[in-house]
């Protein structure tokens, strides 16, 4: 398929002859913006199709709604490309798109390592490519992005290299469980040419060795940089906890900072032997180390040696992904944030975190407040971010929304 696109004409419409057709009533969320029609909210599909193909959306009434991929697996059903009837889905169409997405970078962020494409958010659904310095990897979630996966690598490439940068490798990290959910293969390899998946990058003064192979996810997580950033202000000449640390990040901007001490926890052992390398890499091993231990059982460990520190971050994974376990994750966020705050000095700072969509910005800060009134604190709040800027919440797109990060001075009652 990707080589039969990359051979068509540049105005060669992508888009088949089937219609999906709305039940009346339905697609409330598509109609305010969003990007998904679920299998419920859908009467019929006229023409024949495969799955992935591209096809047209209208509503009960004949009223043209937009373009989308189908795909019958999956419970989204259709994953919308385009809303705009006047304009094909074309060759030239997608390389806009990709254009559009790098030129959005370079006006928001630092493109050294970033985001290049975002998913529905760059109306791109199913697509995630990050950078590393040199090197991109994928990540590829759905089935009518996949069969575009390489005609959009290629010109994604092309962009960078008119802009005189160049990529010497792509790895694919479309390993996660959603691919089953739409009826596709877990896949872990080498797009094109082998090379040293071990990348070094350079982020806020900080840096890092990348597992592009090994690393969670794509490798690193980009969309704390701002917030990582943020961090430095309040650590130096302090003494710092960075818990569920992974491979260092939030620490290793402690100690680059001028932090006195910072001690950093995660359970992963790989994750800390990564975070060890990379302290490494910055001279800071006289000053920031590492443990690996369950933070749930560390934290009261810590409480009752009668340790306390002036600056704790929490920045744990989701606890939650999906929306049933919403309630066991509030237990498990407003645990760890109720311990955090009873490490902190009076007067020093917290900085905590959601990654869950699920755990919506309103619910995170109803728990945390529940927390500070059972570790009997008072809050003031320093700072509130979401992700990254090379990650970009689409509005009427939920999905999209899903990191929230509080910086507060925690004070004892009084």
């Amino acid at each position: 398929m990707e080589k039969d696109i990359a051979a068509l004409k540049r105005d060669t419409d992508l888009a088949g002859p089937a219609k999906a057709v709305l039940k009346k009533g339905e697609g409330r969320s598509l109609k305010a913006g969003g990007m998904w029609i679920y299998d419920n909210e859908i009467s019929e599909v006229r023409g024949e199709f495969e799955d992935g193909d591209i096809l047209s959306v209208e509503d009960f009434d004949g009223y043209f709604m937009g373009y989308g991929f189908i795909n019958s697996a999956s419970k989204i059903r259709i994953r919308m490309l385009s809303r705009r009837q006047e304009g094909k889905i074309t060759p030239a169409f997608l390389e806009r798109r990709v254009y559009d997405c790098w030129a959005y970078r370079k006006s928001v962020i630092d493109t050294a390592s970033c985001r290049l494409i975002f998913g529905e958010a760059d109306f791109l659904p199913g697509l995630v490519v990050d950078k590393f310095s040199d090197v991109l990897v994928v990540e590829s979630l759905a089935l009518g992005i996949d069969r575009l996966k390489i005609f959009l690598l290629e010109s994604l490439k092309k962009t960078l290299a008119a802009d005189g940068i160049f990529i010497r490798g792509i790895y694919e990290r479309s390993d996660a469980k959603v691919r089953l959910q739409e009826g596709m293969e877990r896949f872990k390899g080498f797009i094109g040419a082998p090379f040293d998946t071990k990348v070094e990058i350079l982020e806020n003064g900080v840096r890092y060795q990348v597992d592009v192979k090994e690393g969670q996810k794509t490798g690193f997580f980009l969309d704390q940089k701002n917030n990582r950033a943020a961090i430095q202000k309040l650590c130096p000449g302090k003494k710092v906890l960075d818990c569920f640390t992974h491979t260092g990040s939030f620490a290793l901007n402690a100690g680059i900072a001028g932090a006195a001490s910072v001690l950093g926890v995660d359970a992963s052992e790989l994750g800390i032997a990564q975070a060890r390398e990379n302290a490494g890499l910055n001279g800071l091993e006289d000053k920031v180390s590492f443990i690996c231990a369950d933070v749930f059982e560390f934290l009261p460990e810590l409480e009752k040696k009668g340790e306390s520190y002036d600056v704790v971050i929490l920045d744990p994974p989701a606890f939650t992904k999906s929306r049933q376990a919403t309630k066991n994750a509030v237990k498990g966020y407003r645990e760890i944030n109720l311990r955090g705050m009873k490490l902190v000095k009076d007067g020093g700072f917290l900085a905590t975190c959601s990654c869950s969509h699920f755990m919506e910005q309103e619910l995170f800060a109803k728990t945390i407040k529940e927390a500070a009134r059972g570790a009997r604190k008072r809050l003031r709040q320093v700072e509130f971010c979401t992700q990254a800027p090379d990650h970009p919440i689409l509005w009427a797109a939920e999905e999209s929304y899903y990191l929230k990060f509080y910086i507060f001075q925690v004070v004892s009652e009084r």
